[in-house]
């Protein structure tokens, strides 16, 4: 038990053994600084890159900051931090993953309630930052700096974090856990994918796992409206007309959200303008035949010319955006996944994009940075957990890009791995966090339990803290079913059920 172990353990350092840590020699890497942090608030320091989760203003312990520069290459820059508790390590180590294209430390928040537990935590700018240009940039003429961001920045940091908390305590952890969301869902079940011995449990969430597939799909829907301008819903009376559909017949306990779209078949055919009706379109009570593949294709998903999924569709109830055409690139960093992962050409011209001759060459040339390998035999046979979640409100990254994944696996495992990987979908919470339904949830605590004790998560209690709403997640596919009466709210009126 960890608790026994917890007391064998050399759990406290001095001050003085914290600095010393400068002297450790690392090979193709080196501590830049190590200071004794008194307890207090932890005050991040200002970056460009977006926080990967909420800032925590409570204070924290005393620890052993250490500031590390990996360089696996010659051409690798890869910034990371390792907090170790000055007094009562509980043994365990927990890294964090990142989010968007990275570029910074993101992982703070996460880091901090890692300290309060007692463990040695770290995450890394995923190699490279905000100096090395804008969302992809970075990586236009430098390969090294792509398998960096792909997966070795994640496996290089716990690597070194393993091997300084050995030397800091005399004693390796016992377990080493990852946690991320986003394009830390991608790192975790990357991990898992390349590296099965570097962590005893992996939480994933809202996984960026088929990052050049998204990207590729959210652009590519951009430039089909510039050359198909009559697919476009640009007023708002329009996407509401067809999100009020959608949510009068499927949001049936009247909750502002979908406890489970799958739950709701919505026939979209009843949206298109009948032929002796209006054009529609402006307004009106009906879609073109041409704004309807436009609708469509959001909630169905991109596919080449041949059928082939490109990238899922959206989720039933998360609102359908105005779908404009202007004539411009792709913007919001998702184009420099083809531009410069696929092409490495800061000018390449949208309009020269063809779905199905391009996206073969992207794959091609950048694939590896997607985690789409459903073969983790070899994390399950090294005792590895995994948990995966995500938002059936996330309008990012559709829910449904996670549930493929965890089907995938299925597929190419067996039809039966709860023994060692689960998935949550949790109903009304947004990209990670946030949003009407309960998104505040204690994973860490169950994947310790499952892990040390042997005890899978059947259910994880989770809560709405604005609204004070309360219901179980389930093990997917079961979901969370109203029993009928008595307060929507109230957790006790909520079971688990299989569909």
């Amino acid at each position: 038990m960890i608790t026994l172990f917890a007391a064998a353990i050399a759990s406290a350092i001095s001050g003085s053994a914290c600095t010393s840590l400068t002297g450790l020699e690392l090979d193709n890497a080196r501590i830049i600084k190590a200071e004794a942090m008194p307890a207090g608030i932890f005050q991040p320091p200002t970056t460009n890159a977006p926080a990967a989760n909420a800032p925590v203003s409570e204070p924290i312990p005393a620890h052993c900051r250490v500031t590390l520069l990996l360089t696996p290459t010659s051409d690798s820059t890869i910034n990371a931090e390792l907090w170790l508790p000055m007094e009562h390590w509980n043994g365990r180590f927990l890294a964090i993953g990142n989010g968007g294209w990275a570029g910074a430390i993101q992982g703070y928040g996460d880091m901090q309630t890692a300290l309060r537990r007692g463990y040695a935590t770290a995450a890394s700018d995923s190699g490279h930052t905000a100096a090395d240009g804008p969302n992809g940039m970075f990586a236009l003429g430098h390969p090294e700096k792509i398998i960096d961001f792909a997966y070795r920045a994640i496996h290089d940091m716990t690597e070194k974090s393993k091997t300084i908390i050995a030397q800091v305590y005399d004693q390796a952890p016992q377990y080493s856990y990852y946690k991320g969301c986003s394009t830390g869902g991608r790192q975790g079940v990357m991990a898992a994918q390349r590296y099965p011995q570097d962590f005893d449990g992996i939480i994933a969430g809202a996984l960026a796992n088929r990052h050049v597939h998204m990207h590729t799909a959210g652009a590519y829907r951009t430039i089909d409206l510039n050359r198909n301008p009559q697919k476009a819903i640009e007023d708002q009376a329009t996407a509401d007309f067809v999100n009020t559909a959608i949510m009068q017949q499927c949001d049936v306990l009247k909750e502002g959200f979908l406890n489970d779209p799958r739950q709701c078949g919505f026939d979209f055919s009843t949206l298109e303008c009948k032929a002796t009706s209006a054009q529609g379109g402006s307004g009106e009570s009906c879609l073109t035949h041409s704004q309807m593949q436009s609708v469509q294709e959001f909630y169905g998903g991109l596919h080449n010319s041949k059928g082939e999924l490109i990238f899922s569709g959206q989720a039933l109830g998360n609102r359908l955006p105005l779908l404009r055409a202007t004539n411009e690139a792709p913007g919001g960093g998702a184009f420099d996944s083809i531009r410069i992962l696929g092409f490495q050409n800061a000018d390449y011209d949208w309009r020269d994009f063809d779905l199905d001759r391009d996206m073969p060459i992207i794959d091609a040339k950048a694939g590896f940075v997607d985690a789409v390998d459903p073969d983790l035999s070899a994390f399950e046979a090294n005792g590895g957990k995994l948990l995966m979640y995500a938002g059936w409100n996330d309008t990012t990254i559709t829910p449904l890009n996670t549930i493929y994944y965890y089907e995938s696996v299925l597929t190419e495992m067996g039809a039966d791995q709860n023994e060692w990987m689960r998935l949550f979908m949790v109903p009304g919470m947004g990209h990670c966090r946030g949003g009407d339904g309960p998104h505040e949830f204690d994973m860490l605590t169950k994947l310790e339990e499952w892990r040390e004790e042997g005890n899978a998560p059947a259910e994880i209690p989770a809560r709405n803290p604005e609204s004070g709403l309360e219901r179980p997640l389930c093990v997917y596919p079961q979901t969370a079913a109203y029993d009928g009466s008595g307060d929507l709210q109230d957790a006790g009126n909520w079971s688990c059920r299989a569909l």
